[in-house]
């Protein structure tokens, strides 16, 4: 696989070392930074600062159980994750797809959707386009992060490969094309719905919570 060229914003990497990134925005982001050289040494930078932040201040008393609490939190056991899931789906991805993998349900002509979460602060989904089929156009009424995970897909901002992400919002309207060789497997982080401009993915939008 070819080093990411789309990289993730800078005020998104900081967001990500301090904690404060929406949590399908995080879990994401740590996707493309786990696949990404350059993001995975900004994120460092960051945290470095962040710790001679840290340094600076007063330190805090920490409840009684705080020490019990930690030490559960490393010895709990992990989710069992097979090989061939962690080499498709990167960490934290993984742990969402566990040993079965994805539960594929289909959105028409091929495509395939996998939830993996939804909550107040947005959804998390895998998406699975057919070698040379699009996605229906539309634009967002928030913030949308595209990771690619294999194949590939183009649109009017340009190619994205395997480790790439897309950053999308407001301003964008969009028709993401797989390109002919594969399908594309692609995860997408939102924090609103789409906008769909048809009328049948409108219709169909509250069904598969896109």
């Amino acid at each position: 696989m070819r080093d990411p060229v789309h990289h993730a914003p800078d005020a998104m990497i900081a967001a990500l070392a301090t904690g404060s990134l929406p949590y399908p925005f995080a879990a994401l982001l740590a996707a493309h930074v786990s696949l990404c050289d350059e993001c995975r040494s900004r994120l460092d930078a960051h945290r470095v600062l962040g710790g001679l932040v840290l340094d600076e201040l007063t330190p805090a008393a920490l409840s009684s159980d705080a020490r019990d609490r930690a030490l559960a939190d490393i010895e709990a056991e992990p989710s069992v994750v097979s090989a061939a899931t962690r080499g498709t789906y990167p960490p934290p991805l993984s742990a969402f797809v566990g040993q079965e993998g994805p539960r594929w349900r289909s959105l028409g002509f091929g495509a395939r959707q996998a939830m993996l979460w939804s909550g107040p602060s947005g959804t998390l989904r895998l998406l699975l386009i057919p070698a040379g089929q699009a996605v229906p156009e539309h634009g967002h009424r928030g913030l949308e992060l595209t990771l690619v995970l294999s194949g590939a897909f183009s649109d009017a901002t340009g190619h994205f490969q395997a480790g790439d992400l897309e950053v999308a919002d407001e301003a964008l309207g969009h028709t993401p094309h797989a390109t002919d060789e594969a399908p594309c497997i692609c995860v997408a982080a939102t924090d609103a719905p789409l906008r769909f401009r048809a009328t049948i993915p409108r219709l169909l939008q509250p069904l598969f919570g896109i």
